[in-house]
């Protein structure tokens, strides 16, 4: 790992730990064991640091829907693929990290929420089209209205005003969400795949 990956790599891991607020380049230098000096060779300032280990972060998860996609064998199984690495996200994701992002760093959060909505759109259509060939999902349904649908019903899930962690389990609400969104859309084929997926994985902790 070079030194610009281990700086993303280790500032990432004491902000999900601390917030952003609370961490500073002196906390980031010192963790690394090098000089601030040598930080500001591979960053311009703390923003310019956020912003690089969020854009890794949406890098690294279309990485891996990417896989989800050619190791899935039918649109169901994609779709409670993608919903366990949310929820493998989700838990990363705290209240005081979101926070700090949209109080201290709009523009960044602003840019993320674009990127997202960008991606999980194409991906989210790609999976609905998808299913609707392989017969597991309604012909009847429009890929591009319910991908914008989805979307913009998953931001609302780390909405404290909606969904406070004190009175919400966010593992839970996602979970909702997917069994929500698959029995929405898919066929009486579907439905079936569906169910035979979820016994197959009943003992898997993240879905149930």
């Amino acid at each position: 790992m070079d030194v610009s990956n281990q700086i993303i790599k280790q500032a990432e891991d004491l902000f999900l730990r601390y917030g952003l607020k609370s961490v500073t380049m002196d906390d980031i230098a010192r963790k690394l064991g090098i000089s601030k000096k040598t930080l500001y060779q591979y960053v311009d300032n703390k923003s310019d640091l956020v912003s690089k280990i969020m854009l890794a972060h949406i890098a690294e998860e279309k990485a891996l829907m990417e896989e989800v996609h050619k190791n899935s064998g039918d649109a169901i199984e994609e779709m409670l693929l993608i919903g366990r690495s949310a929820i493998q996200q989700l838990r990363k994701l705290t209240p005081t990290l979101v926070y700090d992002l949209q109080k201290y760093y709009q523009n960044i959060w602003l840019l993320i929420q674009k990127l997202h909505q960008d991606h999980g759109q194409q991906m989210i259509r790609e999976n609905i089209e998808r299913g609707k060939q392989q017969g597991v999902y309604r012909p009847d349904i429009n890929a591009d209205i319910l991908a914008k649908m989805y979307v913009m019903s998953s931001f609302s899930l780390v909405n404290e005003d909606l969904f406070p962690l004190k009175s919400y389990n966010k593992e839970k609400l996602f979970i909702e969400f997917i069994r929500y969104h698959i029995h929405g859309i898919a066929s009486q084929k579907g439905l079936q795949l569906y169910y035979k997926h979820m016994e197959a994985i009943k003992s898997n902790a993240d879905i149930k």
